[in-house]
């Protein structure tokens, strides 16, 4: 990977971890205040995609080291 491209992806992936804190956060507000469970439930599919998207990025940025 690139210099540049790998100060891209971690810029990326900065942005992706953000947005997972802001919709974790959101979702407990809603959950404490009983909100919609259906509007919870696309959150949280939401959220998922978002954790997976971070993950993926964070393998391709930091080798895989055998042992």
């Amino acid at each position: 990977m690139s210099e540049d491209s790998e100060v891209d992806a971690e810029a990326k992936l900065e942005d992706l971890k953000a947005q997972h804190q802001a919709l974790h956060d959101e979702i407990e507000k809603l959950e404490e205040h009983g909100g919609d469970p259906l509007n919870l439930t696309r959150m949280k599919k939401e959220k998922l995609q978002l954790k997976d998207q971070i993950t993926v990025l964070e393998d391709s940025i930091l080798p895989d080291i055998i042992a």
